[in-house]
């Protein structure tokens, strides 16, 4: 045998030899390695922090509680990547060896907290699923302030989705008795209204509307009230996800609440939205002139008061100061002044400690929910509000447009065209809508559509210049259509128009091209005879060009950039899928199933929404999974051959319900689409999942005989387990 030194007083090294070589041996007094612990946390020196923690895990294992949570505390006060991510990885530590009766509350609170505010959603999410499942409920007013930082990324803001559906569950339907004292820390925890807000906002600036409907279905369970900024997210959600009759009677609310000009005018954005979605134009283009009644209305009102102003003199200062209050309390209404940036400095653990309460994360989740809900009114584009009164913008006049044309509604077009120009400010005849509108087909070459649409100015009495005329008559020419050239001079003649020579010389270019010599001769006497000059501006001509050259962005480049970039709606889809989630919703997946066959034939493709009502209908029902095995596979080979794409909301839907029903083979080819794809998956949710159906599937050796179809199973589960961090 060798011999061995140790020191104890001061914790050096010694050495001893034996057979094997020398080994060192370190002895450290526990209680002085934890009094520099102490020192080094203290000092904010974290490396030497961390030396010293994993030379006591080797001694001892975990220090003693208190200086395990000074530690969480400093790394996460730091706020830095690094260090966060070891105080994380001391959690999850804690937890394998089950030593979390260490980690106190208000720690992980603020560990939590502090990863969220810097952007580590992830770990964020699960130090608080971990707090839930300790029975060491965190207050809302905390954990709001959690998830409004998480909110504000695309994943962090689905997790946010998941945290309010497994925290409301334990509420629903009044399975928490309030009565009970020993229920009090619990129902401290019950989601309110500003965590529903902030957790929908999200989704919605996310692209996640079907997951915040299922936050819309919970709410009612739990006991959610409402509020205006409820309201305008509500209806958002109706709007992307196409519920038309659901925002209808939203309205109702919309027009008993209190609500600011900004809110107003989303709501009715969304609903305009949506009447273009289904394809009533009837009620967006009644919706756009009611709009410009009640502004004309809004106007002439405002000029009599101007009127009645200007008389009473410049003495009456305090009717002056009125005047200028209602004009900036307008115009904060409506959104004009400047957000103001987030000023909110970090979080000390110290302050975190002394606010019980959690008032000022409270204020801060509002503070983030009000930057969300200014990010979803910039998405409004359709409508704006001048001195309180909605009314169109010109985006919406480019949609209207378009849809009427796509549904060939050219005479419906031109009334709601002429209508509108009568309510709204005038304009001159070659600078109206309608004619911008007419430009636009005829550089689209729709000039049937064009003809069309000055015939019905024509009819309706509507004067019009000869740019217009001289505009499609040459376009004609071009084309050579020589029945059309007639019948458009003929009109043009009644009408009074005097064509310019630029015209003539198309005609007579036309004539000779036909060979109608005659003809040609005709014209030109013609010209010669009205003392028409020879001219070289080409108004209309320099007007594409300015339009192409991305020259002033006006109605008719706007419409050009809509038909040619956008792609055509087919609104017979929102209307099937409306139906589709209807009978869905109530568990009549027979009907569904018909609803989705009889859209088929129809020849409209079912999208993603479609089939993620079939797939949560058949999950709602519960044992369906060879239904949504047979619908997975109809969907890749739908999707193989359509434009149609799968989102991340569609996926995971599938994907809990292979996992839920034990069909790992195809929850590893859902897994396989999402990562190709980069989603993000929800691994905790999984693997909490799998903990609870399957834990003891396939724990034990294998069976000396397998079948090829057991062997495949085995291994497809075993991969997953292997995937979701289960070994």
């Amino acid at each position: 045998m060798g011999n061995a030194v140790l020191d104890y007083r001061d914790g050096s090294i010694r050495s001893f030899s034996s057979m094997g070589g020398t080994v060192l041996v370190q002895a450290r007094d526990p209680a002085k390695l934890c009094e520099e612990l102490e020192n080094a946390i203290d000092g904010h020196r974290y490396t030497d922090v961390w030396k010293l923690f994993e030379q006591h895990m080797g001694m001892e294992g975990f220090p003693r509680k208190s200086i395990v949570n000074m530690l969480l505390a400093s790394f996460s006060e730091s706020l830095d990547v690094q260090w966060l991510e070891k105080a994380y990885g001391l959690v999850e530590r804690a937890f394998a060896e089950s030593k979390q009766n260490l980690l106190e509350k208000e720690t992980m609170i603020y560990l939590s907290f502090c990863l969220a505010s810097s952007g580590m959603p992830v770990p964020a999410s699960t130090v608080l699923r971990k707090l839930v499942e300790m029975g060491e409920f965190p207050p809302v007013s905390a954990w709001s302030a959690i998830l409004a930082h998480m909110s504000q990324t695309a994943s962090g803001a689905y997790l946010a989705a998941e945290l309010i559906l497994e925290i409301g569950y334990l509420f629903q339907d009044g399975r928490v008795d309030p009565r009970k004292k020993i229920n009090r820390p619990l129902l401290a925890m019950k989601p309110n209204t500003m965590a529903f807000n902030i957790s929908l906002a999200g989704c919605l600036l996310f692209g996640t509307a079907r997951k915040a409907e299922q936050l819309l279905d919970m709410m009612p369970r739990v006991g959610v009230k409402t509020d205006a900024n409820l309201l305008i997210i509500m209806a958002h959600i109706y709007e992307k996800n196409g519920r038309r009759e659901d925002l209808r009677k939203l309205k109702r609310h919309i027009d008993e609440a209190h609500l600011s000009d900004v809110q107003f005018r989303q709501f009715y954005n969304c609903l305009l939205t949506c009447h273009l979605k289904f394809g009533d134009l009837d009620s967006a283009s009644h919706m756009v002139l009611e709009m410009l009644r009640k502004a004309k209305e809004a106007r002439n009102s405002l000029a009599a008061a101007t009127f009645v102003f200007e008389a009473v003199g410049s003495g009456n200062t305090s009717t002056r100061e009125l005047v200028s209050e209602q004009i900036l309390s307008l115009k904060k209404s409506d959104g004009l002044e400047n957000a103001r940036p987030n000023t909110s400095l970090p979080v000390s653990y110290e302050e975190f400690s002394r606010d019980r309460n959690f008032l000022k994360l409270e204020a801060e989740a509002k503070e983030i929910l009000d930057r969300l809900l200014g990010r979803l009114q910039m998405q409004v584009e359709l409508i704006t509000t001048e001195r309180g009164i909605l009314q169109p913008t010109e985006r919406i006049y480019v949609k209207l447009v378009k849809s009427f044309l796509e549904a060939g509604k050219t005479k419906e077009l031109a009334e709601f065209l002429i209508k509108a120009e009568k309510e709204d400010s005038p304009v001159s005849t070659d600078d109206s809508a309608l004619v911008h509108v007419i430009n636009s087909c005829i550089s689209l070459g729709w000039l049937d559509q064009a003809h069309d649409l000055l015939d019905e100015m024509r009819l309706a009495g509507v004067r019009t210049g000869s740019s217009v005329y001289s505009s499609l008559l040459k376009a004609y020419c071009k084309a050579n259509r020589a029945g059309e050239i007639t019948s458009l001079l003929r009109d043009a003649r009644k009408a009074g128009v005097q064509l310019d020579s630029s015209c003539y010389e198309a005609l007579i270019q036309s004539r000779v091209l036909q060979k109608d010599n005659e003809g040609a001769l005709h014209l030109f006497k013609e010209m010669k005879g009205a003392k028409i000059p020879r001219s070289d501006h080409q108004e209309f001509e320099m007007l594409v060009k300015g339009c192409a050259e991305g020259g002033e962005a006006g109605l008719m480049a706007k419409l050009l950039h809509e038909i040619k970039e956008e792609q055509r709606v087919d609104c017979g889809v929102h209307d099937w899928n409306y139906v589709i989630h209807f009978f869905s919703r109530k568990r009549l997946m027979q009907d569904a199933e018909k609803a989705l066959k009889k859209m088929r034939s129809l020849g409209h493709a079912p999208n993603a929404q479609t089939f993620h009502s079939m797939v949560t209908g058949y999950a709602a029902i519960g044992g369906k999974y060879v239904e949504v095995t047979e619908l997975w596979g109809e969907m890749k080979s739908f999707a193989s051959s359509s434009s149609m794409k799968f989102d991340q909301e569609l996926l995971d839907a599938v994907l809990y319900t292979f996992v839920r029903g034990g069909f790992f083979v195809r929850a590893n080819e859902v897994v396989e689409m999402m990562e190709k794809g980069n989603m993000f998956i929800d691994k905790y949710k999984y693997r909490t999942l799998f903990l609870k159906y399957h834990k003891t599937l396939f724990k034990g050796k294998p069976p000396k005989v397998q079948t090829e179809a057991q062997l495949r199973r085995r291994e497809a589960a075993l991969t997953f387990k292997k995937w979701v961090g289960l070994f």
